[in-house]
């Protein structure tokens, strides 16, 4: 398949990969052309404005957590019918896991064999702008570096500067950006305001940054950098092979026959039952989520229902199973403890319950010395210290997600801790962490269903009779 596509990198977090990436989605659909949008790594931020400019879901690509084979399928998947895909690269181009570049930037870039567009923070240099983008093209020879935008510029006469210096290093300048103090976007602890906190303001941004590309680069030189891409030799990812087991998962493998599918607990589930509600936490304070996880719980026969935590006193009628995924229950505690109708249903909630760090965090006795729904044993608290990384963890007990002995690739991404009164759930090289019993399973840690995706059976299969598990 070819799809038209480029690589946003940088030689460092901060240097500007989200302005450019995000409004250059948003002035290539302001030209009516048909935007995906990726993001190299865990990240769940990025995505969101991703999606606001180009109305598709902002998807992920991480061989870590989905496995190198997957990361093709998912791209081609989430980029399906569209006419140029913008993947946002992560910290600097060569930064990956520990010492090596494994799930970094330029790993996805050869990947996908695309182009990279390196953007560069020229402000306080001129010169040698050209240094840091020679050294970039050569550190490796399987990464193309095909143009290099200059961003934070100060003047018509620095950009100038920095295109002449750059003239003789063979990577073509495709735009100066402009310092614009209308395009900044809040930050807190633990990156920039979601999207969803901020709808209205984040729309006006997007559009500001839209315009600000617009006029800054070479939307065409762009183009025909994303053209000169070639076709790749692969077939897009499909949910509903993979939530059958058909997608080649290396571990958990679920075998089809005959309409019924056995998934790794060994437990044989009827496909054609009817569909049980998972509800999935949404609004302000749950943010954090990745689309395939929906599009794999459909596929193993459930309907997904979002609900807010914060202003719904009810789960969706029928829940069968619980989904509480990432986002900021520490800064929305007070009305999460003030919905004391959703926090007593949740607590007396007998179906299979997956949560993940904010999920963890609502469903722990306290958070902040404020009272929530009591079905972890533990007591969390916001800390000043940050805790981020990928793990590969190992299961302890038998959850609704797990079984003993089965190894999972997450990341962690928080600035809060728990005291766990009982537990663990995981062991990994960081520690232990966790509560899991058979119908909770509760972490800091972070998967992408798509590089397990009998997780997703696994979990509709016990919401369809939760009595297995007990």
């Amino acid at each position: 398949m070819t799809i038209p596509r480029l690589v946003v990198a940088a030689p460092s977090s901060g240097s500007g990969k989200t302005t450019l990436a995000t409004g250059l989605m948003a002035a290539l659909r302001a030209r009516g052309l048909r935007v995906s949008p990726h993001k190299v790594g865990p990240d769940y931020i990025d995505p969101g404005y991703h999606a606001l400019a180009t109305g598709r879901p902002g998807r992920n690509l991480d061989p870590w957590l989905q496995g190198e084979e997957r990361v093709v399928p998912l791209f081609l998947h989430g980029a399906a019918g569209c006419e140029v895909a913008v993947v946002e690269g992560v910290m600097g181009l060569f930064d990956g896991r520990g010492d090596t570049d494994f799930a970094s930037t330029a790993h996805v870039a050869r990947l996908l064999d695309a182009p990279v567009v390196l953007v560069v923070d020229a402000a306080r240099q001129s010169r040698s702008v050209a240094a840091v983008v020679h050294g970039f093209a050569t550190f490796d020879p399987r990464v193309r570096v095909g143009g290099v935008v200059l961003n934070r510029v100060g003047s018509d006469r620095h950009a100038e500067l920095c295109r002449s210096a750059l003239a003789g290093v063979g990577v073509p300048v495709l735009g100066a950006v402009r310092r614009d103090d209308a395009v900044f976007t809040p930050s807190r602890h633990l990156g920039l305001v979601p999207a969803a906190e901020r709808r209205d303001e984040a729309v006006d941004a997007v559009e500001r940054l839209a315009a600000l590309i617009a006029r800054s680069c070479d939307l065409d030189a762009l183009m025909r950098l994303a053209r000169s891409a070639a076709p790749l030799d692969a077939s897009a990812w499909d949910p509903v092979s993979a939530a059958t087991g058909d997608d080649g998962a290396r571990q958990g493998r679920t075998m089809v026959a005959g309409g019924r599918a056995s998934g790794p607990s060994g437990r044989v589930g009827d496909l054609a039952r009817a569909r049980p509600v998972v509800a999935v936490a949404g609004g302000a304070a749950f943010t954090f989520g990745y689309a395939e996880h929906v599009e794999l719980l459909r596929a193993a026969g459930a309907d997904a229902v979002t609900f807010d935590p914060l202003r719904d006193e009810r789960l969706p009628p029928g829940t069968a199973a619980l989904v509480i995924g990432g986002g900021f229950p520490e800064v929305y505690a007070a009305e999460l403890a003030a919905n004391t109708p959703l926090r007593t249903q949740v607590a007396a909630f007998d179906g299979p319950i997956v949560a993940e760090c904010a999920g963890l965090l609502y469903l722990c006795d306290e958070l902040d010395g404020r009272r929530m729904c009591g079905r972890v044993p533990g007591r969390a608290s916001m800390t000043s210290r940050l805790t981020l990384g990928y793990r590969e963890a190992v299961a302890l007990a038998r959850t609704p997600l797990t079984r003993p002995g089965e190894r999972l690739r997450g990341h962690e991404f928080h600035r809060t801790t728990v005291e766990y009164a009982a537990g663990p759930l995981f062991r990994h090289e960081g520690g232990a962490d966790g509560y899991g019993d058979p119908g909770v399973t509760a972490s800091y840690l972070h998967l992408h269903w798509a590089g397990t995706p009998w997780t997703a059976q696994r979990l509709v299969s016990s919401s369809r009779s939760p009595s297995v598990l007990r």
